[in-house]
């Protein structure tokens, strides 16, 4: 059965980084039993009320930052879609009661093509992308990534792409070093991750340390506990990278069985 992922993006910057994170992703690819035979994809850059299923037959690459390098502005990932997994994603919605809506028209955003232009680069893996709520419970989260976790044992690759510790306004780009707190909140989650604490996990914003400094806002955090959900049936969750960006962004990878 094909794992789930949840892979931090950290700043829009991160496809022309060159540090030990994007050294790890680069290398990813490789260290996987079997090439995937499609990509479900879940952004923190894309935020709908209804669940969204991308349902094109190839994306435009959406620059959805601004300030930065004149390169990446020039990068594109020219994936292709999967509209017959883009059904079966909304039939499996449909049978789990969550409703769904298919979107025809928008590109991948930095949270998904900056992610996969440095593990898959040559953009020959069909892709499936899908939106985040920010206004469900975490265990409606978590029900979202459970109700896809049979496309595993379809050799479909599920990746959360956000990230734990993403604190915009504390960035410091000078920093060589994260934040205290920064560690201390990851150090917690690894510990209820690493043990499938579901119970502490939904209560992490009033039962982890430092929560409101390390997820000033949910939606980075949402692709979490939706790439872990989809591994509901065997429970194990394997930490594969940790090391951080600017002082208060994680850049943390997270295998779940």
């Amino acid at each position: 059965m094909m794992p789930s992922y949840f892979f931090a993006h950290g700043a829009p910057s991160l496809v022309l980084d060159v540090h030990e994170y994007t050294s790890f992703l680069k290398s990813f690819a490789a260290s996987m039993p079997t090439k995937p035979k499609a990509i479900v994809l879940f952004s923190a850059h894309w935020e709908h009320p209804t669940q969204q299923v991308s349902a094109v037959p190839s994306y435009s690459t959406i620059y959805d930052f601004s300030g930065f390098q004149d390169e990446l502005y020039r990068m594109t990932y020219p994936a292709q879609g999967n509209l017959a997994l883009s059904d079966e994603i909304r039939t499996l919605f449909e049978q789990h009661g969550i409703p769904s809506a298919s979107d025809g028209q928008r590109g991948l955003d930095h949270g998904a093509w900056a992610v996969l232009k440095l593990v898959f680069p040559e953009a020959d893996i069909p892709v499936v992308a899908l939106s985040v709520n920010r206004h469900l419970t975490n265990e409606q989260q978590y029900k979202i990534g459970q109700a896809l976790g049979a496309l595993r044992e379809k050799d479909v690759l599920i990746i959360g792409s956000g990230g734990t510790v993403h604190n915009l306004r504390r960035v410091n780009w000078r920093a060589e070093s994260a934040e205290a707190w920064a560690v201390a909140f990851d150090h917690w989650l690894r510990e209820k991750l690493e043990a499938w604490d579901t119970e502490s996990l939904f209560r992490y914003r009033e039962l982890a340390p430092y929560a409101q400094e390390a997820v000033p806002t949910t939606e980075h955090f949402i692709p979490l506990l939706l790439a872990m959900g989809s591994g509901d049936e065997n429970k194990r969750a394997k930490p594969l990278h940790r090391s951080y960006q600017y002082g208060t962004l994680s850049l943390s990878s997270w295998q779940f069985d």
